[in-house]
Order: structure tokens, then sequence, then C-alpha cells
């Protein structure tokens, strides 16, 4: 017998969490169940996925683990625990089972309406006796759940197919003893059980393809890693037993076991998987690697930076996770719905039987079988399906291209984004300055340890291209204290009390100086030096702002750089500026601009990070830093703006998926209902459409997997 899987309880000690695998939950009626009972217990934090059977929630000291596994198992769920054997019963042996008792009584019905006989057949306790074994699966595998979701106080769709088989059974139990061939529904009875069946096992394995790319990601985890000894020697261990600090050798064709920084040699690493990025990217030392990118060409050395749950690749995972488990605004009205659906079926289903035979003075047998049909062709978990499914796949896209979302309500406000704000440096331009010229008024050897000295303490773009520019000399700077003025830039205090100032020109003296330069330096307010820089617009700018106007989208470049370099980028990509901005002002733009329309801020993750948490979305234009990841709701992997045109597209596209899930899932049950009332349905056909709701609804989020979204 194979093993369920290895999954068992887990305790995260950094979050002091429980993390448990609960199998059983098929949609999202279920994962509300578990939640509501965790939530009940006293229970806070509380994450439920129906789709990843996962289920998290805040340690408490009160409560004993193996109880609350108990009251889950008490739901009618499984609690998955280390080397769990299969279950015997699986859904596919449940329909086998079914079909080849079904398939007869089936196959009677049908010759019968063609006015021929099986003699064998005709016989009631034959029938009976033929679709008490189907009725048995029935009441085991719908009765549990539909008793489990009414003491719960949610029932679900199970009860609906519980009373609807078992009322046609027991009033065909009654016809077998009474010898009456009009009060006889087996074949009803054996055709919802094995066609709603068969809906499950269609259902359970789309969504699962619903949830393939957080299986593609969790298969990209490296399990060994080369170690290097203190002695030289290379050993093989296993990747969670890694600590930050170990020496890792990686050669051509490896996976980078974990984060890490270069130590040594260099290599040609693919990160599409990872960021999307379809070209791969040589790296050398100092440089930054990703765990589970692929080294195409190259060997090197590693510090290993981050494991286990503070790696890049897991949070990924939990993001993309946590994004597809996060309900959008446009599901509330389903939710509240879904909530009362299953009384009010049962409300009509009775009222159609006692107005069907009462009022209109039809036989009761068939008065029961149109009620039984309401229970059938109702379908509360096509609602529920609807956002979940489509929120899935397009969050799932959106990660394999790159682009990390933070909940499916993310997806909706980013979908109606109408003003869309740009920082300019690193952002829409490249950030790779360039020093143009220089211009020294004292020791060039000194002016350039200085900048170098002042620079490798700022998190801007354009220190890292100082730094470059201006190596280290081997000429001494001794700074008693150093510190970043956001958006303005760099002041410090040597050990003899002189103050150096380096940046715009806003933060020096202006009435001696020339305030045509991008950056100064000075020492007691004396000019050592000024310094001209070019920066290019990216590849993909012009691309991507051109979408923007085309989709009616106003964009807007907020800058702290000089007026007259943001004119000429804003003039030559044709949007509105604001420059010489400080955060504090860039502060109050968002804001008023949030305030009257939904608004994007489009930054670099780390030092427009208030301006980021402002706007009604923050976008991170960044690499795949910790910081990009927690600043924003939407993360750009690799600084990639290209990246931003896809992400309307496909975030348009997963709104438009759910409208369409939704507008299906309310007109399938407000026009099926009525038919079925009316007795325009059979209830073994009721039950095929229930089936086919479903599949339709999740069929039509899957294919936003592969449909074309320009």
């Amino acid at each position: 017998m194979h093993q369920l899987c290895n999954a068992k309880v887990q305790i995260n000690m950094q979050t002091n969490k429980i993390e448990l695998t609960v199998d059983g939950m098929t949609c999202t009626g279920c994962a509300a169940n578990v939640e509501r009972y965790l939530t009940k217990k006293g229970l806070t934090d509380v994450y439920v996925n129906f789709s990843t059977k996962e289920v998290v929630f805040s340690k408490n000291k009160s409560l004993k683990i193996d109880d609350i596994k108990k009251g889950i198992s008490n739901l009618g769920f499984v609690v998955v625990e280390a080397d769990m054997q299969i279950p015997f019963w699986t859904i596919e042996k449940k329909l086998t089972l079914a079909s080849i008792f079904t398939i007869p009584l089936f196959l009677h019905h049908m010759v019968m309406m063609f006015g021929l006989h099986i003699p064998l057949m005709d016989n009631f306790w034959v029938q009976f006796a033929i679709c008490l074994p189907v009725f048995i699966i029935g009441v085991l595998h719908f009765g549990r759940s539909a008793w489990s979701s009414l003491r719960a106080g949610m029932p679900n769709m199970d009860v609906l197919i519980f009373i609807g088989s078992t009322a046609a059974f027991i009033y065909s139990v009654i016809g077998t003893v009474l010898n009456e061939h009009n009060y006889i529904f087996y074949e009803t009875s054996a055709m919802i059980i094995t066609l709603v069946l068969l809906g499950n096992l269609i259902e359970k394995r789309a969504v699962d393809q619903t949830t393939s790319s957080i299986k593609e990601l969790s298969k990209l985890k490296v399990e060994k890693a080369n170690v290097v000894m203190p002695s030289g020697a290379i050993i093989s261990v296993k990747t969670e037993e890694l600590m930050p600090g170990n020496i890792l050798q990686v050669n051509t064709g490896d996976k980078v076991p974990t984060d890490g920084l270069i130590l040594s040699g260099n290599g040609l690493l693919n990160e599409s998987l990872l960021t999307g990025e379809s070209i791969p990217i040589q790296k050398t030392i100092g440089q930054e690697v990703i765990g589970a990118s692929v080294v195409e060409d190259g060997n090197f050395r590693m510090k290993v930076t981050a494991v286990g749950k503070n790696t890049v690749l897991t949070n990924i995972i939990d993001l993309v996770k946590k994004a597809q488990q996060e309900k959008p605004d446009i599901q509330r009205l389903a939710d509240k719905i879904s909530a009362i659906f299953v009384p009010v079926v049962l409300m009509i289903s009775v009222l159609t039987l006692l107005i069907s035979y009462f009022g209109f003075g039809i036989p009761f047998g068939e008065a029961l079988m149109r009620a039984i049909a309401v229970l059938v062709i109702s379908c509360p978990c096509a609602m529920g399906l609807a956002t979940p499914t489509a929120v899935m796949v397009g969050v799932g896209r959106l990660a394999k291209n790159g682009i990390l979302i933070k909940g499916g309500q993310t997806v909706e406000t980013f979908a109606g984004i109408k003003n869309i704000v740009f920082d300019k440096t690193g952002t829409l331009t490249t950030g790779e300055f360039e020093v143009k010229k220089i211009n020294y008024f004292g020791d060039e050897n000194e002016i350039n340890a200085i900048i170098h000295d002042l620079e490798q303490h700022s998190s801007h773009p354009i220190a890292k291209s100082l730094i470059k520019a201006f190596p280290k000399n081997g000429v001494a700077t001794s700074f008693q204290s150093i510190e970043e003025i956001k958006g303005k830039g760099m002041s410090a205090i040597d050990t003899e009390n002189n103050v150096y100032q380096l940046g715009a020109n806003k933060i020096l003296d202006q009435s001696s100086i020339d305030p045509q330069h991008d950056i100064y330096l000075t020492k007691n307010n004396q000019l050592l030096a000024t310094i001209d820089l070019q920066d290019d617009l990216k590849k993909e700018t012009k691309e991507v702002i051109d979408y923007l106007n085309k989709e009616n989208i106003d964009t807007i470049i907020l800058s702290g750089d000089k007026e007259a370099k943001t004119k000429q980028i804003a003039e030559t990509l044709k949007v509105d500026y604001l420059a010489e901005q400080l955060p504090e002002q860039k502060l109050n733009k968002i804001e008023s601009l949030s305030n009257n329309a939904p608004t994007a801020m489009v930054g670099d993750g780390i030092n427009d990070a208030p301006a980021l948490a402002r706007a009604t979305i923050g976008v991170s234009l960044s690499d795949a830093s910790h910081t990009a990841i927690q600043t924003s709701q939407v993360v750009l992997m690799n600084g990639n703006i290209g990246k931003l045109k896809k992400a309307f597209q496909i975030s348009k596209h997963t709104l438009l998926t759910i409208k369409q899930n939704l507008f299906w899932a309310f007109a399938y049950n407000i026009i099926a209902i009525p038919i079925a009332a009316l007795g325009f349905l059979n209830p073994m056909w009721g039950a095929i459409f229930m089936a086919l709701s479903d599949v339709i609804v999740i069929g039509n989020s899957i294919r936003l997997k592969s449909k074309p979204v320009d």
C-alpha cells in the first residue's frame, strides 16, 4: 500500500505556529467549516487552504494538539500524519464499485422507456439488492460530510445530495414492500450518488490543476548541498541541515542549494522558474544567488546567507499560497448567498413537494421526484469555487512570469487602478549611473576616498554607481559618524569635527554653488567636488508607458531628481511629472491621488517604502530581496519594469474569469432550480448538470493558465 504522504504536525519555532495537513477538503465551504471550528476553540491567526490541504494557527498552550486533530476528524476530514497509509476506500474505488451496481439499474430504466423489459430486473427486490451497496456508499461518503456540516452550523452541498438520494431510496423501499411500481426509483437514488461521486473526482483533479504553480515551485527545492569543510574536504548534506555562514561548492548543472553570496568563481545562472527571466544571468564574486536557480555554466563557492523559511523561494511559495487563499471583494456577495443557499434550497424543495401534490394534484411519486430534482440540481459549490479557482490560476500564472502578488483582493484592486505613479531613478531608468564629468576642488585621491567611504553607507541606487566609479584607493578617511538623509544625501563628521556633505543641492548652501550639477561634495560648506551623471531609460519603459496610456491609466513621474532631467524623461515618455520632491512631498501626493482614485506606486522597494505603503497598491520594482517582498503588494522580480504590463494583463483577465464564473454559477442556479421544480428535469439529469456546473467553473479557471492575455 502506498503512503499517503510524509506530512506531519509541524511547529514553526520562529512564528510559533502549528501547521497541519488536512485531507478531504474539496472547496471553500469545507475550509470555512474547519476555520470556524478552530476559531470557536479560541485559536488565533487561523489560515485554512483547501487546495493545498494546509491548516495553520497560532500555538495555544491551553489546547492540546490531539484534541484539535480529533475535532477536525469529527468534522469529516482526515488529519494526515507522518507515514499514514492511503485509505482503502478512495473516491476512485467508491466510484468504481458504485458504477458496477448503478449501470444495470440505469440500463433497465433506459430499455423500459422503449417498452422493453429485463425479467430479472423487473423484480423490485432485485433492484433493492443492487441499489443497496450504492446507497451504503452514499451514506458513508455524503452522509458523514452532511452531518458534520450541520453540526458545524454550515450545511453544505452534501446535505442536499444525501437527502435527495435517501428520499428516493426510502420511497422505493416503501414501493417494494407495497409492491407498487409507481413508487420504484432505485435507479434515481443510485444515479445521483454515482454521478455526484464522478463529479467530485473530476472536481478534485481539476482543482489540483489550479494549484500546479505551488507544486512546481515546491519541486524546485534542493535536497542536497556540497559543504566545504574547514579542512577543505567537501561533504554532501541535506539542505535542511545547512546553517548561515556555511561554504558551499556549486558546479555546472547543479541547482543552487539555498540563498547565498558568491565568494569565488562565477557562473551563468538560469533563474527563469523563480523570476520569469528567460535569459541566464552571469554572476560573479560578491553577487547574490537565489536558491533553486540552475547553474548552466561555471562553478563557484558561495556563503550561505539564508536557509529554510528565510529563503527567497520559500517566501515566494508562502506568498503565492496566501495570495490564492485571500478573498477579493467580489466574492463577498457569493459568500453571503452560499451561506444561506442550502437552507433556501431545502425550503424550495419542500414547497415543490407540497405545492405539486396538494396544490396541483400531481401524484406523490412525481411530486417527490420534482423535489429531489431541486435538491440535486442545486449547486452551491459552483459559487464557492468561482473565485478561489480563478485566483489560484491567476496568481500562479503571475508567479510563473516573475510577478508576486499579495492576495486575491490585490488582483481585483490592481486590475482597477486609475493612476500609476513612478519613481524615476532605478524604476524607469536603469539606475546604473555613469559619471559623465567630475570637477575637483582639492586633492583628487582624498576626494575619491571620501566619496567612496560616504556612499558605501547609502542604500540609494546612485550610491552603487559612485562606489563603482570611485573604488577604494588606500587613502584613509576617519569618520566618527555617518548619516543618510532620505531624499537629500549623506552627512558625516570626522575625528577632527569637520562636517562633510554629499548629495543633491538641497543639502548644501545653495547661495554659494552652481545648482546645475547632480552631486556635490562639501567640507564645512566649502565645495570639494561636483559630479555630473547620466542615466538611460530601461528598454522596456516606453512599451509599458504606452500600454498604460492606451488603457486610459494616468501615469505620473514623481522624482527627487532635478527639474531638467525629470522633464526630459517625462517628455520622452509623454507623461506628467513632479520633480525635486522630498519623501514627505511624495507621500502627500500619493495620498492625494489615492483618496481620489485607486493609485499604484512603482518604486525600488527600499527608498520608496513609505510611498509604496501609502498608495492603494505598492509595486516594488526590485531584485528578489526580502525587503521588496515585504514592502509591497506587488513585486516585479529582477527589477524588470516590462513585467508591469503582464501584471496588468493577467490581473484583468483573472478578474474577468471571476466574473464569468460567478455569472455562470448564479445563472445556472437561477434557471435550473425553477426548471426542476416545474417537473421538466429528471433527478438523474439534475445530478449530471450539477456535476457539470462545477466542472465548467473550474475548467474556465484552468483556461486562464494558457489563454492569451494581450
